[in-house]
């Protein structure tokens, strides 16, 4: 029944807006704002629902793994790391550590490389093509899996990114952002938050907290779909183009393509998940399109860089979350892809995992339920006993 109803209005939306991209191009500034507000509306009611108490409600979840963990499985489930990072800008905003937060990013680059692995199993009546699709897909895995055995460790020690991400966030802070004090950014979502505040001032503070938390996520799940169905419109087109145009003219320019795309269709899995039938078919090879996938990480950290130019809260916080996840995605792409032994170890595995599944289809069911949901799991609760 739900699905129909967003089908029908999807399809509302599409007849309407259909050879009117002035339109389409409101729209989606107008989706925008409200992805904004929503963010806004998230650190409000958590900062209410919690008050002064916020640090001494995430004691538990000082464990990273734990935060990995839900970063994790949040993403495998609603399948889109922008939403779970624009929901996690809107909680640090209110009050969620900073130091909870970064692996809950890190869970979120994993979880996110689940919708392409799911697109290539669309190729399993064939086997060579399903090896070459299947492997295509979990080079993201792999890369991800990667990049977080190396810098969760530094994180632990040293607290790498979480000092990048302030030096950053403390060069964009304006104290003042324009005349009299005024953000104008913050000025302009104020209405709806104050409004959507006022609704629940009558309520105790956990109740009306809570619920301004479940309106902002329920506005950050609305505006990010159709905000991508729209970009999807206006852009898909495009970002064909600009990928068939780079893949195969080196690693840079694949990168930079993937980056660009992403961007333009503001979903790092629609990227990706372009690239497994050109796998599949054998029009390019896994070394091809490995960079590709490396700039739709680098991408995707747009979102949540929007997310944090308006938050009631703490703005160097959710602007220094978001920085954290674009130094960690450009981190993760200038070490792994920089270092010579490193640059492969994701395409061979990917490679082996590919041609292993083409000849026993249930491995690969095993390794999506395993990767992003059993092992999540079972570290979750080890991690919970320890």
């Amino acid at each position: 029944m739900e699905n129909a109803l967003d089908d029908a209005l999807s399809d509302e939306m599409t007849t309407s807006q259909s050879g009117n991209p002035i339109l389409q191009w409101i729209s989606v500034a107008a989706l925008v704002y409200l992805l904004i507000c929503a963010v806004g509306l998230i650190g409000t009611g958590f900062k209410t629902a919690t008050g002064d108490e916020a640090k001494e409600m995430f004691a538990f979840a000082t464990n990273p793994f734990a935060g990995l963990v839900v970063g994790t499985v949040a993403t495998a489930l609603i399948q889109s790391s922008s939403t779970v990072t624009s929901i996690i800008v809107g909680l640090v905003a209110g009050g969620l550590p900073v130091s909870v937060a970064v692996p809950m990013v890190m869970g979120a680059n994993i979880g996110t490389s689940i919708t392409n692995t799911i697109v290539s199993l669309g190729h399993v009546r064939e086997k060579k093509e399903f090896a070459r699709a299947f492997a295509a897909a979990t080079v993201h895995d792999f890369f991800n899996l990667l990049s977080v055995v190396i810098f969760l460790p530094l994180e632990m020690m040293f607290g790498l990114l979480e000092k990048l991400g302030s030096a950053l966030a403390s060069l964009f802070v304006v104290e003042n952002a324009s005349m009299k004090g005024m953000n104008f950014v913050k000025a302009a979502t104020a209405p709806v938050v104050n409004n959507a505040k006022h609704m629940v001032e009558n309520l105790s503070d956990g109740i009306g907290g809570m619920i301004l938390i479940l309106i902002g996520i329920l506005m950050i799940f609305l505006t990010i779909h159709y905000v991508g169905k729209l970009l999807k419109q206006l852009m898909v087109g495009r970002a064909k183009s600009i990928m068939h145009a780079a893949i195969g003219k080196g690693p840079m320019s694949g990168i930079a393509s993937g980056t660009l795309v992403t961007v333009l269709v503001q979903s790092s899995s629609t990227t990706t998940s372009l690239m497994v039938p050109l796998a599949g078919s054998g029009a390019f090879g896994l070394k091809q399109i490995y960079p590709f996938t490396l700039g739709a990480n680098i991408g995707t950290c747009i979102t949540a860089l929007l997310a944090a130019t308006a938050v009631d809260g703490n703005q160097s916080a959710a602007l220094q979350i978001a920085f954290i996840h674009l130094t960690y995605n450009v981190l993760g792409v200038l070490v792994i892809y920089g270092v010579p032994f490193l640059r492969f170890v994701p395409v061979r595995a990917a490679e082996w995992l590919g041609a292993t599944a083409s000849e026993n289809k249930l491995i690969a069911l095993a390794y999506i339920v395993g990767v992003f949901f059993l092992i999540p799991g079972l570290c979750l609760g080890i991690s919970s006993v320890l």
